[in-house]
């Protein structure tokens, strides 16, 4: 991309309306972004959150995406979006400093002779592309990542370093895999039998749509029987358990920490946060929103915002809870024969009158 824009042409690529703040021109050429606090005179800012608006007024950016409600409130040049957050999305790709990579294959990568890669692909130093594989016009193969036999890697796909694809996967187009996400690994799947494990063979595979983004050492697994499928635009971040034969719709997204168990079924547009669990079977609605630290055990048929969990206090307060959560069950079976002893002594002074 073309990082030396002025700021007349970076609204025009953004689509803002530029209102420029007396004594500067439209000329200046814009050198990167930066928050409202630290951005210099020659930076791009964006005010997307009210919590941030304090730090407005003392901005030394050259100018800030805002709303049209904030636009009177910018002491500097203003560049006015409807969405100033998505407005910034679009900027970072401007000033994306992300090496390119040469195309074609290096050589110190190992190619098998029966694998297919395509002359506007590149591939890095170490990395190994296994027999019948597939890797498309554009698609990036990072140092030292694998590409097992008869997966395939879409056009303009990146495999950053030490991204493992296991046999028999399919990954769409325009897809980033940050370093050790790994998929295709065996499912979590053992039978038991006289105090031992036999393991179940995972003979399923997985399925990657176009313009997902899974992040560092997060974990796809295969299918057991089957495909674990990823749906369109679902974007993964880091550190993710998604087991096998789970399904996930398009446009969902599952913020780090997070786990989900086998052959549970997310719909599209979800967000699932932080360190939050579902467990295995269940079926979460379209447009479902689970809270940090939630633990999914049934199934979500209607969508909205969903949370468990306990908020966090002071050690000795949470002490005292913990005890009475033990409590609960019992306190609530006295508490019904409490009621039903109340009701027969209402009834039985209502017949006596």
């Amino acid at each position: 991309m073309n990082d030396n824009l002025t700021l007349a042409q970076l609204a025009e690529q953004l689509g803002a309306d530029l209102r420029m703040a007396p004594g500067t021109s439209p000329e200046l050429v814009l050198t990167g972004l930066n928050t409202l606090q630290d951005a210099g005179p020659t930076e791009l800012s964006f005010l997307a959150s009210a919590n941030y608006r304090r730090f407005l007024v003392d901005t030394r950016a050259a100018a800030v995406l805002v709303t049209e409600e904030m636009a009177e409130a910018c002491p500097v040049s203003a560049l006015v979006v409807p969405n100033p957050y998505h407005a910034f999305a679009l900027a970072t790709a401007v000033y994306d400093r992300t090496p390119t990579v040469p195309v074609g294959v290096h050589p110190a990568a190992t190619v098998h002779p029966d694998a297919v890669v395509d002359p506007k692909a590149s591939i890095a130093a170490g990395a190994v592309i296994e027999a019948h594989a597939r890797i498309d016009a554009g698609a990036v193969v990072g140092p030292n990542s694998v590409v097992g036999e008869g997966s395939l890697i879409g056009a303009g796909t990146r495999l950053h370093a030490n991204v493992t694809v296991y046999h028999g996967c399919a990954i769409g187009s325009d897809c980033i895999l940050h370093s050790h996400a790994v998929i295709g690994a065996d499912g979590f799947g053992f039978a038991p039998r006289g105090g031992q494990w036999t393991k179940i063979h995972q003979l399923g595979g997985v399925e990657i749509g176009d313009e997902v983004e899974v992040g560092a050492c997060t974990c796809i697994d295969r299918g057991a029987l089957g495909n674990t499928v990823i749906g369109r635009g679902v974007k993964i971040d880091n550190q993710v358990q998604i087991a096998h034969n789970v399904q996930i719709g398009d446009y969902s997204a599952i913020a780090a920490c997070s786990a989900v168990a086998g052959s549970a079924t997310i719909g599209k547009h979800c967000t699932i946060a932080g360190g939050a669990g579902v467990v295995g079977h269940v079926t979460v609605a379209d447009k479902t929103h689970v809270t940090a630290m939630t633990l999914v055990t049934k199934s979500i048929d209607t969508a909205g915002s969903y949370s468990s969990g306990t908020p966090f206090s002071d050690s000795r307060s949470w002490r005292r809870s913990a005890v009475r959560f033990a409590q609960l069950d019992d306190m609530a079976r006295r508490l019904r024969d409490l009621e039903k002893q109340l009701a027969n002594a209402t009834t039985g002074s209502g017949e006596s009158d």
